[in-house]
């Protein structure tokens, strides 16, 4: 009787250590998946409003109808050309009207304004540099451009701020990434702690040390992918409130990168777990006898 309530009790200890493992390993990977869907948004987020930057090409009064027709096709067939809206004189200047409230036309008697080309790029090409190289290649295949307009400062505000937010979370990633390992490393070294006497009783009966690390990885692998799918039910939880809190955000988060995002969470899950392991056990198949007393 009492050697059956030792044994349940071992084994009520062992499910409870191994559940308390998982746990931790999931809530670590959890953050670690937060960060690489934040990586995801930002990187979703600058193409959005890279793609929502680009330049007006206004046209000439003595620019021909098979002019404008000639280079609007040629710019829908760029490889810098995400789309492009061809805006008359009367479609700009109702556009003005409504935006100060009064017809421009009533006031001065004639029409100001100018036919135009809105023209939206591709996310790789929204730097100034690509622009002035756009500018100089259109400039010289036609006469029907009078000049080509675009917000320098605000493209370069854009990329810069682009850029520093890129580099904040990277650096932040890589520092979540360190502390995951340094926990969950502790987590699983707890594990092997416990099972120090074992593993010196199986190297004094000649086993290997590959024969030894081997079902101590394994099972920890085993805990890492049921700590991802954790980690990823939690992460599709957050995922899906957001989506009922904010406006549009399912146009920044693809079926795609979200699945990527799940793909990286059950490979960390894996690959820090394996390695974890093998370094936690490593320690004990080198110690003496003696030095396990003292760890």
């Amino acid at each position: 009787m009492q050697m059956s309530e030792s044994k349940s009790n071992k084994h009520i200890t062992f499910f409870n250590a191994r559940l308390t493992s998982t746990i931790s390993i999931s809530l670590v990977l959890f953050i670690l998946g937060v960060i690489a869907l934040m990586g995801v948004l930002a990187t979703q987020l600058s193409m959005y409003v890279k793609e929502n930057i680009g330049f007006s090409i206004v046209l000439k009064e003595s620019a021909k109808e098979s002019q404008i027709k000639r280079l609007q096709k040629k710019l829908d067939t760029a490889p810098y050309v995400k789309a492009t809206q061809f805006i008359s004189k009367e479609d700009a200047l109702k556009e003005l009207e409504v935006e100060i409230g009064e017809n421009p036309e009533d006031l001065l008697g004639f029409n100001p304004l100018k036919a135009s080309i809105e023209v939206k790029l591709k996310a790789d090409y929204a730097h100034p540099d690509s622009l002035q190289w756009i500018e100089k290649g259109l400039n010289k295949g036609t006469t029907a451009i009078d000049e080509i307009v675009y917000q320098k400062d605000l493209l370069k505000m854009v990329n810069d701020n682009i850029r520093r937010i890129g580099l904040i979370l990277l650096c932040l990633a890589i520092v979540l990434m360190i502390i995951s390992f340094a926990l969950i490393s502790n987590t699983i070294r707890l594990t092997a702690y416990s099972k120090r006497f074992i593993i010196h009783t199986m190297k004094l009966v000649g086993a290997t040390p590959g024969f030894i690390r081997k079902p101590f990885i394994l099972s920890n692998i085993v805990n890492g992918i049921i700590a991802a799918f954790v980690a990823i039910g939690m992460l599709t939880g957050c995922v899906y409130y957001l989506m009922s809190e904010i406006d549009n955000f399912y146009t920044l988060v693809s079926i795609q990168s979200l699945m990527m995002v799940y793909v990286i969470v059950l490979l960390l899950g894996i690959t820090i777990t394996a390695i974890s392991s093998y370094f936690a056990v490593n320690r004990y198949i080198r110690m003496d006898r003696d030095d396990l007393y003292y760890v």
